[in-house]
This record gives C-alpha cells, sequence and structure tokens, in this order.
C-alpha cells in the first residue's frame, strides 16, 4: 500500500494512527505530496487534490481519512476501531463526524488567516472559532463516552486535540475542558499517538 501525505494533516495522522493500532503500519509506503503546488500529481489518487489518499496493493485508490480508516480496519482480525454494530457503532461514528467537522473548522480558520490581511474575512474566522468552541463543549459533557477501547472516533477526537496544540495552543483548549483534557493526556501515551505527535517541517 502506498499513502500520499502532509506531515502536519491532523487527516494523514489519523490514518497512521489507525495503521499502527491494526498492525498495518509496517505494510504501508508513504510517499510526500504537495497539494498546495501547480504541479502536484495528488489528483491521480484523489481528484478532489487531498491527502490523504491511500493506494491500495489491488491498485484502488482510497480517500479519505475515514474511507481509509475504515480500509485498514478492515484488514485484521483483532478487535475493530469501528464496532459492527449497535449503539456503541453509532457512537464511534458520530464522534469522528464532530472530530472531523471541528477539524475541517480550525483548519478553514487557519487557511483564512494566512490570507493577506485586506482580503481576510474576520466573520469567517470568528464562526470557524465558534464551531471548534462549541465542538470543545459537547466533547466536555460526554467525555465518558470516550473512555473505554480507541475507536475511530475517539482517534478523530484525539487528532482534534494535537491539532488545537499544534496550530492554536495559545488559546488553551483545555481550560474550561477538564474532563476532556484528562481523557487526551492519557491517550496522547499511547505509543500509536506518540509515533505520530505532528510536526512542521524543518
Amino acid at each position: 500500500m502506498k499513502l500520499r501525505y502532509s506531515p502536519t494533516s491532523p487527516y494523514v495522522r489519523k490514518v497512521m494512527i489507525a495503521a499502527i493500532e491494526t498492525g498495518q503500519a509496517g505494510k504501508i509506503e508513504i510517499e510526500p505530496a504537495n497539494v498546495w503546488a501547480a504541479d502536484s500529481d495528488i489528483g491521480r489518487q484523489n481528484p478532489l487534490g487531498k491527502v490523504p489518499a491511500l493506494t491500495t496493493d489491488g491498485g484502488e485508490a482510497l480517500f479519505d481519512s475515514p474511507v481509509i480508516c475504515e480500509y485498514l480496519d478492515s484488514l485484521h482480525a483483532g478487535p475493530k476501531l469501528l464496532p459492527p454494530s449497535g449503539g456503541a457503532r453509532w457512537r464511534a461514528l458520530r464522534l469522528q463526524a464532530l472530530g472531523d467537522g471541528m477539524l475541517d473548522a480550525a483548519i478553514l480558520r487557519r487557511l483564512e488567516a494566512q490570507r493577506p490581511q485586506e482580503k481576510q474575512s474576520p466573520d469567517w474566522i470568528e464562526r470557524q472559532k465558534r464551531v471548534v468552541a462549541r465542538g470543545l463543549d459537547a466533547l466536555e459533557a460526554e467525555a465518558a463516552t470516550l473512555e473505554g477501547p480507541l475507536t475511530l472516533g475517539s482517534i478523530a477526537v484525539g487528532c482534534v486535540c494535537g491539532y488545537l496544540d499544534l496550530r492554536f495552543a495559545a488559546e488553551r483548549w483545555r481550560q474550561g475542558h477538564p474532563k476532556l483534557a484528562s481523557w487526551y493526556e492519557k491517550t496522547a501515551k499511547r505509543q500509536s499517538f506518540l509515533d505520530t505527535v505532528p510536526k512542521d517541517p524543518a
């Protein structure tokens, strides 16, 4: 398998955590992709022009992170990151949707802030900040659902926490969210999370 990636993408991190947790990491060749370059070839694997994009051993291109994570989860016989049925499955999917939506908002905010100041929309930035704030409040209120075996949902939430630490550390998301912070402190010590801490390229 070949994974197109960016070193700071939280969606790539989701995939790599899932790969480690399911024992697939050693079977994946990683190849960087600069999705912002005019001559980027990422469109061959993902017509949306985004990472992560995975090419399977059979030559099929898969995208985006929820699809790739579920595919990796199908390749092993151990406990599944996505429970097969019942309430646990829907909780995991709901948490994944919440985590991914928060990441979408955080990234949109960062991209807007990187535009020339005269072209930025303060209202748009504030809208994305509110999305993340509501998400953090929701996760704090239901932090108990994060406990127990790791799922694709809790992986997504962990990646949100890590991304906020990377890009918005000064805003101290832990303040006002002690239960979520406590869960993340434990989860961040898992080897899969330690091995995938995002870092800006030197």
